[in-house]
């Protein structure tokens, strides 16, 4: 299952030429992959509470078209891999108006507790894991 997050782009977060700063793709997808966890019942603050952080271990971004002010952005945002210790989520960035692609990219993720020590979501959260777990299927079947 995918969760789909609307973005209005503000003036400040372009540049001299008028476009999206490539950095702010990044952000954007940091904002989707809160909303999509608290979408699906995962909030951090629950995460939080159950001594449990997700820290991104890498970032990936295929940049395809550019972005400009005013522009709203639809991010797809899906599991695209769990393990229990290990998690990639997959996004895609379009125009709402045009359907156009701006960028495609994944962001690569562990689970730690609070003292930042790897666990396994599996024995440490399993109410989580199954949700993690449920999505992946629910993508397969597609």
């Amino acid at each position: 299952m995918s969760y789909i997050f609307e973005r209005k782009v503000n003036y400040y977060e372009t540049d001299k030429m008028g476009v999206v700063h490539h950095s702010n793709y990044i952000r954007y997808m940091e904002e989707a992959r809160c909303e999509w966890l608290e979408s699906i019942g995962m909030p951090f603050s629950v995460l939080e509470e159950n001594n449990i952080t997700i820290p991104v271990l890498g970032v990936n971004c295929n940049y395809k078209y550019h972005a400009t002010f005013g522009d709203i952005i639809l991010i797809e945002t899906f599991i695209k891999e769990y393990s229990g210790v290990r998690m990639t989520v997959e996004y895609e960035m379009k125009d709402k108006n045009t359907g156009k692609i701006f960028l495609t990219g994944e962001t690569k993720h562990c689970f730690t507790n609070k003292d930042l020590r790897p666990i396994n979501l599996k024995k440490h959260a399993p109410q989580f894991s199954n949700n993690f777990e449920n999505l992946l299927e629910n993508k397969a079947e597609k």
